[in-house]
């Protein structure tokens, strides 16, 4: 047991330095970045958002401010939404709004790698599956995230994009945040943090091998 806890904060003090050295050398593309924000839609850059954490704590996610000043609409987005800039749109293509979140991994709300925290709407704490989840701290990127890159364009389709999102796509974000846990180790983050890193530079280039992890993360349960 004291190995595990052991495990854990060398595993979490790892993060959080290479979260910090990440966000240094990140700092000039995100000058730039928010001063597109700025220049097209004035302040604020950073955008602020409540979102489930570990154990159901709640916490201030931050983006780089990617959607225009008082608007209002789903809680989901889809492509080709009124509500975003056009630098916000580059910015949501290679998901650069969300490097300000290495931030969050500094102040110990959020891992690298981990399942995406979900706004409060979404999560029901009294659910095994989602009690489950929310064991973990969650992350920048998952397996969910590569799998569901396409997202925006899945909503764009349905005629009610929050019910769409609530009751298919949130389900199947679960059950693959369930089976990378069971099969969670430093070389499966190492290989998602790679293919995170492709997948944001070459967006158009990337495709992730669904069927070649499950077949993983069934030999490592």
């Amino acid at each position: 047991m004291m190995h595990i806890g052991m495990t854990f904060v060398v595993r979490a003090a790892a993060e959080r330095t290479i979260a910090l050295c990440a966000l240094v050398a990140a700092s000039p593309l995100i000058a730039i970045a928010a001063a597109a924000v700025v220049l097209e839609d004035g302040l604020p850059v950073l955008f602020r958002q409540k979102r489930v954490g570990r154990g159901g704590r709640l916490f201030s996610i931050l983006k780089l401010r990617t959607m225009r000043l008082r608007t209002t609409g789903a809680s989901v987005t889809r492509s080709g939404d009124h509500r975003i800039t056009r630098s916000g749109a580059i910015l949501r293509r290679y998901k650069l709004d969300e490097l300000p979140q290495l931030w969050n991994v500094c102040r110990g709300d959020m891992s690298l790698i981990g399942p995406r925290p979900e706004v409060p709407e979404f999560v029901d704490l009294s659910d095994p599956t989602w009690q489950a989840v929310l064991s973990a701290r969650p992350g920048i990127t998952d397996i969910a995230t590569l799998i569901f890159r396409d997202e925006e364009n899945l909503l764009s389709g349905a005629a009610d994009p929050v019910r769409y999102y609530r009751e298919t796509i949130l389900p199947r974000k679960l059950a693959i945040n369930l089976r990378y846990l069971r099969a969670r180790s430093l070389t499966e983050d190492f290989r998602i943090l790679l293919y995170t890193v492709l997948s944001s530079f070459f967006p158009r280039h990337f495709e992730f091998n669904v069927s070649a992890w499950e077949s993983a993360s069934s030999e490592n349960a």
